[in-house]
């Protein structure tokens, strides 16, 4: 009998494999603004790429290995980046990060040599965006000047964040943190787990400190339906030592996706509030369901699986 993971797993590759057009930056299906079109290009490249270090990487994400495969050898993807300023180095750089092997990486190697060295170095940058820029030219086999990920802890969102006390004026509708520190707390933990492969570097207090605000912020998440931050923070749970189908937070939000994931395997939005109208056009529902649907779909793979040894 299959699992509330296993099920949701075989929900969102399938939705996704499904809508590959949309996540080709150059089909007709694909969002329309530079930033959308990069961005899903980038998604699917980093959730094949997690799913290829799995012992047994799923066969429906075929058709999108080949996919990123054809658009990382295309000079016009990184020709994108340019139209976005705010994240056109990030971009860059994570684009060389996820690069398949084995192919013609002369695209990969040009876009490399046009990052700014001021973008590699600490200054100007909080811990959050040094850990980032760390994670992906340390994966890309980039030189940088970021300090160590040891000396970057004590101030990254995981161990310096404090969660809000209830009735906290600051805190809207009771959440332990703003939605920004909240992914920033999420994505802190990917980086310096590589999305489940390695440990995060934290123990004693400061482990303990962060898995206690993670399960805060995952039951205020399933009490909202807020399905995206749901899917992050499992998988949170997950880098930081945890096994969340044996919490009961974690359960619960498993339960909370697979209750949200349609009949057709996407999970329809962000969270309840922000989900796609049943009317809603292919292109607008791709654009509020993919990233939802892509992080769920993750998140259910690495969890299901062994841990690396």
């Amino acid at each position: 009998m299959s699992t509330p993971l296993d099920r949701l797993s075989a929900g969102t590759l399938g939705w996704l494999s499904g809508n590959l057009d949309h996540f080709d930056p150059f089909a007709a299906g694909a969002p329309s603004a530079p930033l959308g079109r990069a961005k899903a290009a980038l998604e699917l490249a980093l959730l094949c790429h997690c799913a290829a270090r799995l012992a047994d990487p799923p066969e429906a994400l075929g058709e999108a290995g080949a996919l990123v495969r054809k658009l990382w050898q295309d000079p016009d993807l990184p020709r994108l980046f340019a139209y976005i300023p705010k994240y056109g180095s990030t971009y860059g750089l994570a684009y060389a990060a996820l690069a398949p092997d084995a192919i013609d990486d002369t695209q990969v190697r040009a876009t490399l040599a046009g990052l700014d060295a001021g973008f590699l170095a600490p200054q100007g940058k909080s811990a959050y965006q040094r850990i980032e820029i760390c994670h992906y030219a340390d994966k890309a086999g980039v030189r940088h000047t970021i300090e160590p990920y040891a000396e970057l802890l004590p101030d990254s969102p995981l161990v310096a964040f404090r969660a809000a006390e209830p009735g906290d004026p600051a805190s809207e509708d009771g959440t332990p943190l703003t939605e920004p520190q909240a992914y920033a707390v999420t994505h802190t933990a990917f980086y310096l787990g590589d999305f489940g492969r390695t440990a995060p570097g934290l123990d004693g207090s400061a482990l303990a400190h962060a898995r206690d605000l993670v399960d805060r912020l995952l039951v205020h998440s399933v009490e909202h339906d807020r399905w995206d931050l749901a899917a992050e923070l499992v998988l949170t749970q997950y880098i930081l030592g945890t096994e969340p189908l044996d919490t009961p937070s974690g359960a619960a939000a498993v339960e909370c996706l697979v209750r949200a994931q349609r009949p057709d395997g996407a999970i329809p939005g962000r969270s309840a509030a922000l989900e796609a109208h049943p009317s809603a056009s292919g292109r607008e529902f791709f654009r509020k369901a993919y990233h939802t649907t892509l992080v769920t779909a993750l998140m259910a793979l690495v969890v299901s699986s062994p841990r690396p040894s």
